[in-house]
């Protein structure tokens, strides 16, 4: 059974928009007399419910509904009315209906012309389902009729309200809907019975029948125009959502209309003034591809590409991604390079102007000037610059690239965790690019810069893939002479740049990359050194820099040396730069406002222009107490000395406590001493019992500053043997040097920062491992000036020099 007016005002309403006569139900409408437990003939519906005093139209075709609706009709008897649980079921059973239906009375039957069969049913009364009598041919079952609970003052202001509402929101879908007659507006208001109102919107409104039961099996009359009053108000806001997507579409296909007509106007002017655009950029990218050096197969490419873009229209999404690559090609420059300067001497006076040291790498750059000068061609090197911060390492690039009359270009690797950054993107991706290699090397316009690669051991790794990994190319020299980027998809010789990568810390950089590094150390300066790179480059930048000139303000190398020690505590200059800049800024606004000042700067200025001394120097506390010690450190900001501290106390469970916020490694190298000081307590003259009674406490002041590394070892040891023995320490010593449970003193690093930091504490001697001579063979003499070094190669030479023969007396 088919309703053609299920969803009246849904999408069937779209389709047709014939509207059945709308029958006023008066009080005989609904006035009939039926029995309790009556028996009627029960006519399954599919997907339609019938609600009392409406008329609605059924297409019949099962026979046995049929064969109900003609015995029904030919006797003038009632029908019941109930719709089927499931609408696919062709023979449902009673169990698959819903219990509440509606008493009809067959108004006509008609015989259609494509010979099926309208029935037009209005219904009557509501009813509930009883016990079956019979199944065949038909249903039949007795019924009990419903009460319709309706307002006892139908007059009252809410019922009326109700009413009105429903009315207006179902004329609005109505006149919204743009598919029916305006007459059916003006039915649906003049209908003046408010039960019949409510049936005949809940019969012919586009609900589905789960809702339409809901509504019937509600006695009450109010909730029931309650509850169609929501199902309206839903349906109005998507019929309202539906129409503003469509005026959108709408909106949106003008637009595309009045883009295509203007764009056909812009052709037109542009054949009128002698071409198109897209004509025009073909003619300019054949003209710039005639001058490019680049080889055969980069031809072949460039042409397949360029005839690719005259194919795609300039509408398509494609146009810009095919011109963007093509402009890509056009602007790198394939085998073109800039003519290199070979006056080593003038390189070398470059480089000195620059910089104040660095002597390592200097050497480093004339020697490639030298063997590119002899033999015309070679592959250039790939330098690691490694140090504390602040040491020039970044600005010494600038320097090379003006040294050797070459392009300078630099990326920033701190952070950097996308391959894609340095081997581009697919050109498959929306906003695809070119990676940060080639992206400089077109903007420097030629092949052979000098490249620095700066933070290069800042580089993370994530999901997005891992960034050293793909410097493995970039940097090896026997592949980066077909350096493949993704987005170019073509290989690129990198061979002839210059690439200078910078770091401070070469452990957090991956071995296989590390391997293709030549690694220069790029240490820190000395006081010395400090000052004259002040005298030489800071003071005059930051005059420059504060629009002052040279007789506005004098710094002596005796303040210079102040401002070091007590403002500064760094291996390079970043700091000290800033502390002069600070220092200049106070003296331009004394000369803006025409103060009175002392152009020659002396140490007590430097506290009213600078404030309070923000460090201390780090200096040599004495030797008056046993189980004190003083080692040598490397910092990131340089060298430092620090003091081992140790004591003794009863206790008769002895153990071992360390503070001073010390590491794994440290604690260990503790241990160590320790158990080695044990095993050789005769040989140091200890009496054994001693670690029986005693606890041992050792600490490392400034336990705000995390400490570790294995470099300790000795001064532990040497502070543990000074507080047992009761020995003190030789004067003005130091020491550094890694230990062996065998008592092996083995070689550390950092060994030129952490001299620098004895010179600035006042020590004289030193105590470092045999195999650390190496390193002081290639510092400069005036470093070592006023320092003694003591080799060493067993922890039992290191207690006979640093510990004197007389006791402390306590």
């Amino acid at each position: 059974m088919n309703n053609q007016f299920d969803n009246f005002f849904g999408d069937s309403m779209m389709e047709s928009a014939e509207v059945f006569p709308i029958i006023s139900l008066d009080e005989r409408s609904s006035d009939i007399e039926i029995a309790e437990g009556e028996v009627l003939a029960i006519l399954p519906l599919r997907n339609m419910v019938l609600f009392p005093g409406v008329l609605i139209p059924v297409s019949v075709a099962r026979s046995k509904s049929l064969k109900l609706l003609r015995t029904a009709h030919e006797n003038k008897k009632y029908i019941g009315v109930c719709t089927q649980i499931d609408k696919k079921s062709e023979d449902p059973t009673i169990d698959q209906l819903f219990q509440t239906g509606t008493v009809a009375q067959i108004i006509r039957i008609l015989e259609m012309p494509d010979n099926s069969t309208t029935v037009i049913l209005e219904g009557k009364k509501r009813f509930r389902l009883g016990e079956q009598i019979s199944a065949k041919p038909y249903i039949r079952a007795k019924i009990y009729t419903l009460p319709e609970i309706s307002p006892e003052d139908t007059n009252n202001s809410v019922y009326q309200a109700l009413i009105s509402s429903v009315k207006d929101i179902t004329i609005t879908i109505i006149n919204n809907s743009g598919v029916l007659p305006p007459e059916t507006s003006f039915a649906i208001r003049n209908i003046e019975n408010p039960n019949f109102l409510i049936n005949y919107v809940s019969t012919n409104f586009g609900l589905n029948v789960i809702e339409k039961m809901n509504l019937l099996e509600t006695d009450d009359v109010l909730e029931r125009g309650y509850q169609l009053l929501q199902q309206l108000n839903k349906e109005s806001q998507l019929l309202e959502l539906k129409m503003s997507i469509q005026n959108k579409a709408k909106e949106g296909i003008d637009q595309q209309q009045r883009e295509y007509f203007l764009q056909q106007q812009m052709k037109t002017i542009q054949n009128e003034l002698g071409g198109s655009s897209p004509e025009l950029d073909v003619q300019d990218f054949k003209q710039r591809a005639a001058g490019k050096k680049w080889g055969e197969p980069i031809t072949k490419i460039f042409d397949k590409e360029l005839k690719k873009l005259e194919r795609t229209s300039q509408h398509s999404p494609d146009y810009s991604t095919q011109l963007n690559y093509i402009e890509a090609l056009l602007n790198l420059p394939w085998n073109e390079f800039s003519k290199d300067n070979f006056n080593l001497k003038n390189a070398r006076k470059v480089l000195d102007g620059d910089h104040f040291g660095l002597e390592n790498v200097k050497d480093r750059i004339i020697e490639h000037l030298a063997v590119l000068k002899l033999k015309g061609d070679m592959k250039s090197p790939i330098l690691c610059l490694y140090g504390p911060p602040g040491v020039g390492k970044t600005s010494l690039g600038k320097s090379i690239a003006r040294a050797l009359n070459r392009k300078y270009a630099r990326i920033s690797l701190g952070g950097l965790h996308d391959e894609a950054e340095i081997r581009g993107h697919r050109r498959t991706y929306i906003g695809a690019l070119p990676g940060r290699i080639m992206q400089n090397i077109q903007k420097v316009e030629t092949s052979n810069p000098v490249f620095v690669l700066d933070e290069i051991d800042k580089v993370n790794a994530d999901y997005k893939g891992d960034p050293s990994s793909a410097l493995l190319e970039v940097l090896d020299p026997e592949q980066n002479s077909t350096f493949h980027d993704n987005y170019l998809d073509i290989d690129y010789d990198l061979s002839k740049i210059l690439f200078v990568a910078t770091a401070n810390n070469l452990n957090t950089i991956p071995h296989p990359l590390l391997d293709r590094m030549e690694l220069i150390e790029v240490s820190g300066y000395t006081q010395e050194e400090k000052i004259e790179i002040a005298r030489k480059h800071l003071i005059i930048k930051e005059l420059e820099n504060h629009g002052l000139k040279a007789e506005h303000v004098q710094l002596t190398k005796s303040v210079l040396a102040q401002l070091i020690d007590l403002y500064t505590r760094e291996s390079g200059v970043r700091s000290l730069s800033r502390q002069i800049a600070s220092l200049m800024r106070k003296v331009a606004k004394m000369v803006a406002t025409n103060e009175k000042y002392n152009t020659e700067i002396s140490i007590d200025d430097l506290k009213t222009y600078l404030g309070a001394p923000r460090f201390s120097r780090d200096k040599y506390q004495g030797n008056e107490y046993a189980g004190v010690v003083t080692g040598l450190a490397w910092t990131q900001v340089g060298g430092e000395i620090l003091f081992v501290e140790s004591s003794l106390s009863k206790s008769k469970a002895p153990k071992l406590t360390l503070t001073g916020n010390l590491g794994d490694v440290m604690k260990e190298s503790a241990v160590l001493a320790l158990e080695y000081i044990k095993s050789h307590a005769k040989k140091l003259g200890i009496d054994p019992l001693l670690f029986d009674d005693w606890n041992v406490h050792v600490h490392v002041p400034e336990g705000a500053i995390p400490k570790d590394g294995p470099s300790a070892g000795i001064t532990m040891v040497t502070a543990l043997a000074s507080a047992f023995t009761k020995r003190k320490v030789r004067n003005n010593l130091a020491m550094t040097g890694e230990i062996t449970l065998r008592g092996k003193v083995l070689p550390v690093g950092g060994i030129k920062e952490k001299i620098l930091a004895a010179k600035r504490a006042g020590i004289t001697d030193i105590i470092l491992c045999v195999d650390n001579k190496k390193d002081i063979d290639e510092i400069k003499p005036l470093y070592l000036k006023g320092l003694k070094f003591h080799f060493v190669s067993d922890i039992m030479e290191v207690v006979e020099f640093a510990l004197l023969k007389e006791k402390v007396i306590s």
